[in-house]
């Protein structure tokens, strides 16, 4: 899953992808990052997903689109996903859209784990 420039770990039950690319703007990328995504709800069932944008300094609308698609796979299976390292500016797309009401955000992937109840 290179390609998408995804790095795709799991960890205690949950899969953690951290994108590794500081701009994710192309769209053949997000389309990549978005059939990575979607393959791992559709294809290998996980029901708790971390995305780390830790990385991220840019990325498009299309990514929005993609991860609320994400989003709604996991719900639909009873899973949750949850997002985490989001750089401020970012997050303020999602806040001005209202999608903070949506999705699910922490500051780190240890918040994460926790959002997910991977500890009790």
């Amino acid at each position: 899953m290179a390609a998408s420039g995804l790095v795709i770990n799991q960890i205690y039950g949950v899969v953690v992808v951290n994108f590794r690319n500081q701009s994710i703007l192309d769209g053949a990328s997000i389309d990549a990052i978005a059939a990575d995504l979607y393959a791992l709800v559709d294809e290998q069932a996980h029901r708790k997903m971390i995305l780390d944008f830790t990385a991220v300094r840019f990325l498009s609308s299309q990514v929005i689109g993609t991860l609320l698609q994400v989003d709604k796979k996991i719900k639909a299976i009873k899973g949750k996903v949850v997002i985490c390292g989001m750089k401020p500016n970012l997050y303020k797309v999602f806040e001005t859209m209202n999608l903070h009401k949506v999705l699910t955000f922490t500051e780190n992937e240890d918040k994460a784990m926790q959002a997910l109840d991977v500890f009790k």
